[in-house]
């Protein structure tokens, strides 16, 4: 159940709609659902500012479409992160509404645009970055904010990325994907007063290690206001993005 249907109950508690009794049996599944190989979360829109996701590696594609199932009988936007063919095959296959979006790997059930509040920018170093990019682009729009996308911005040619200062200060929150080096998000964060997540990616050549040495090089960054999430992580970075887009705009 997310934010507005559990308003919504109340509302029709309050106004004698609804008896206490049918709230309590509305509700009496909270906080979560056992499936036997999955106990799906359903009210974590309530306590994280979106449901619960499904990372789909090491999960069948039919345990994939059992937990969506589940959580869009109350949610809309449910995300499966990591998507193959297979699993999106079998999402089609049950008759599921959803997005697919092949290039981030990303299905999205029971999709609704939303008018998205304040702004989080997504920047990413290289073109070989997008798929991680455009993950945590989709997931931030998916949980209602406003995005906009800075692509092959990376240091190689540093004027790409100072065309676009002026989108970067006015946003909330910066997500900078990065492989090789990992050196976009020193750079953003020593331009604009905004807190920049860094998504290290494991794109490079041998010595990059699958993104270590991108991780450690944003780990070590001299840029005040950089946070670092995983090495892949868009997903991870939305929802940190998120959470400070949507307190800024509440203060506002």
């Amino acid at each position: 159940m997310d934010s507005d249907r559990l308003q919504r109950l109340l509302d029709d508690v309050a106004a004698g709609r609804v008896s206490t009794d049918d709230a309590f049996a509305r509700l009496r599944r909270l906080p979560y659902d056992d499936l036997g190989f999955a106990k799906v979360d359903l009210h974590r829109a309530l306590r994280a500012g979106g449901p619960e996701a499904i990372y789909c590696p090491g999960k069948t594609p039919a345990q994939v479409v059992a937990i969506l199932q589940r959580l869009v009988v109350d949610h809309v936007n449910v995300l499966a992160t990591r998507a193959d063919d297979a699993v999106v095959a079998a999402v089609a296959a049950a008759g599921l509404p959803h997005a697919w979006h092949p290039v981030a790997r990303l299905v999205v059930a029971r999709p609704e645009r939303r008018e998205g509040v304040g702004l989080v920018v997504v920047a990413a170093a290289g073109t070989s970055d997008l798929p991680v990019a455009e993950e945590a682009a989709l997931v931030c729009e998916a949980l209602g904010n406003r995005v906009e996308r800075v692509t092959d911005c990376g240091v190689a040619g540093l004027h790409r990325l100072l065309a676009h200062r002026e989108l970067l200060a006015e946003a909330n929150a910066i997500i900078a994907v990065a492989g090789m080096e990992g050196a976009l998000p020193s750079v953003i964060g020593g331009l604009v007063d905004r807190p920049v997540i860094a998504v290290p990616t494991s794109v490079g050549y041998g010595t990059s290690l699958n993104g270590l040495a991108a991780l450690l090089a944003m780990l070590n960054s001299c840029a005040p206001g950089v946070s670092v999430v995983n090495v892949d992580n868009g997903y991870g970075a939305a929802h940190q993005a998120s959470q400070i887009n949507h307190l800024v705009a509440k203060i506002r």
